[in-house]
């Protein structure tokens, strides 16, 4: 299944899905969290967020996203898309959903903002940004995040990280402590031979091992992908977790330089 952060639904044909639960959204392809990747250090990446959705029962975390300044954090369009901002919280410094460290800034999500062309089939122009208020407080545990220069592309075979609390294999429950992994970007032309020309738009950004074992997965969605501090991708989906052959899918950020930074300023 495509791996939206989107609770799995089990499928006899495999279908791309956000890594990510869908807010009541149709079901689609899955979205991912982190399979065969390893427990990230406290704050070692402070630009990293949670979203997490208020219910019966307290918060959980559905997508990541990413700081961008004092007032707004990055995530994907299909993790707002038919969320309500009031039942939406910004978490800030979490490292480990299971526990309260104090290092923690919770803020309920203010202007929710999904590309205006953002398609929930296709998952094109799959970007969004949350507005904040009040602000967020800046510290070792809380930072900002660097964003690529508009078309500043990153080379095939660059080593990046991708974070998240999503699940550590396919199917499986969601991790309590942030988890890292590193991967290769992948070519556009290796990566349309997996999924096929019609479904890698050029402003996607391919990046994994293609036997297999390391990817983004379910809860993982909207998360920032880092390299060499630069966050170039944000996780956006995919067919299952870490199957061979099939490197996760982000949003490629270097396209979306210029609309970030209107709807952020």
């Amino acid at each position: 299944m495509l791996r939206l952060c989107i609770l799995a639904v089990s499928l006899s044909l495999a279908v791309a899905v956000p890594y990510v639960p869908l807010l009541g959204a149709k079901e689609l392809p899955s979205l991912p969290r982190i399979v065969g990747g390893e427990d990230a250090m406290a704050g070692e990446f402070p630009y990293q967020v949670s979203i997490q959705k208020q219910g019966l029962f307290g918060r959980s975390h559905i997508c990541g996203a990413s700081v961008l300044n004092e007032h707004h954090v990055l995530t994907a369009a299909h993790c707002l898309k038919g969320a309500n901002a009031n039942s939406l919280y910004v978490v800030l410094g979490e490292y480990d959903l299971s526990k309260t460290s104090g290092d923690e800034q919770v803020i309920i999500a203010g202007e929710l903002v999904i590309h205006e062309h953002y398609d929930g089939t296709t998952f094109t122009n799959d970007v969004g940004i949350i507005r904040l208020v009040p602000s967020i407080t800046f510290n070792d545990m809380v930072k900002a995040v660097e964003l690529p220069t508009q078309m500043g592309l990153v080379a095939v075979g660059t080593e990046c990280i991708t974070t998240g609390w999503g699940a550590t294999v396919e199917g499986g429950s969601s991790s309590n402590i942030l988890q890292k992994v590193t991967v290769p970007v992948v070519s556009d032309s290796d990566c349309r031979a997996s999924y096929g020309i019609t479904d890698i738009a050029d402003h996607m950004l391919c990046a994994g091992v293609l036997e297999g074992g390391k990817d983004a997965c379910q809860g993982d969605s909207g998360g920032p992908f880092v390299c060499a501090g630069v966050q170039h991708g944000i996780t956006s989906w995919g067919y299952g977790c870490a199957r061979p052959d099939f490197p996760g899918v982000y949003t490629e950020v270097a396209y979306f330089v210029d609309w970030i930074n209107h709807h952020s300023a």
